[in-house]
């Protein structure tokens, strides 16, 4: 009982540290591929002193298929970073968090397509309720000031970023067994060499600030983030997890509201708590009235 507080108690920490971070980004004022690659950059340093701490920088964990894998949930990464962060100028905080929230319907389309798991009834009803939600926020009102193409184009880009999230946590699922605090170290790796050519890197920063807000990105961020994330998910059962991780959107349209003013209208309000709650039906595996679980056939 002891390990299950600590570990709900470090996934709640992760979610709300997370759910800030588009506040802090926004804030910063940092073109977002310096802002990105100090992420990675920090964020390895970071994470090379957990595995060594946790006896992982072991050379027969860190297989070539491993890393192959690692690396490719790594390009995934950076491409769902970019795209996030850059969403938000466009359909705020709140908004954007709301539609990359549609992340379990790629994981389930993903698995659908490449691993023929089934879809069942209850999957496409979650599935259908997510998407009016979509269509709801994409046809309401743009809020803070944006214009129509604007505010459509970041939820696009939310949306892309949710793919490349899923396309990463189903590259992770093929590393079961890999301890994932080492591939959370080759993806951060991977992203700063994909990121140094697009980075400011003739002209270091001279601001003690912006070393501040690079450092924060990669230790705090990015380093204790996931180690907070990857230790919880060891300790907890999945509904929990899954029910816990569902504090990062609220503290994240929280602080939208409270940072920025950001106020949501009726019909984003109702598109959001659609997805929302159908996001949480689908990763806690509720069922709806009228349809039910089809059991699992017997084995012949």
């Amino acid at each position: 009982m002891q390990r299950q507080m600590r570990g709900a108690l470090e996934m709640s920490a992760a979610m709300v540290i997370s759910g800030t971070i588009g506040w802090f980004v926004i804030r910063s004022g940092q073109p977002l591929a310096d802002l990105l690659f100090w992420r990675c950059a920090f964020g390895a340093l970071t994470l090379v002193a957990v595995c060594a701490a946790l006896g992982l920088l072991r050379r027969r964990l860190l297989t070539l298929r491993v890393v192959a894998l690692a690396a490719l949930g790594g390009a995934a990464l950076v491409l769902n970073w970019l795209l996030i962060f850059a969403s938000f100028s466009h359909a705020s905080i709140s908004i954007a968090t709301a539609v990359y929230n549609t992340q379990p319907f790629m994981l389930v389309g993903l698995g659908a397509l490449f691993f023929s798991e089934r879809l069942t009834a209850v999957k496409l009803a979650w599935l259908g309720i997510a998407f009016a939600g979509v269509l709801l926020i994409a046809e309401a009102k743009p809020g803070g000031g944006s214009h129509g193409a604007s505010y459509v184009l970041g939820i696009l880009m939310a949306l892309g970023a949710a793919f490349f999230y899923a396309i990463a946590a189903i590259v992770a699922k093929q590393l079961d067994g890999t301890p994932p605090h080492l591939i959370a170290l080759v993806q951060v790796c991977v992203g700063s060499v994909l990121l140094a050519p697009f980075a400011n890197l003739a002209e270091l920063p001279k601001n003690a600030g912006v070393w501040g807000t690079h450092l924060a990105m990669g230790v705090v961020y990015t380093g204790l983030v996931f180690t907070l994330l990857y230790g919880a998910i060891q300790k907890l059962p999945t509904h929990m997890a899954g029910a816990l991780s569902f504090i990062y959107p609220v503290v994240a349209i929280g602080v939208d509201y409270l940072a920025f003013g950001q106020r949501l209208h009726p019909a984003q309000l109702l598109g959001a708590a659609a997805i929302l709650l159908a996001a949480a039906g689908m990763t806690l595996g509720w069922t709806l009235p009228g349809l039910k679980k089809r059991a699992p056939s017997a084995p012949d």
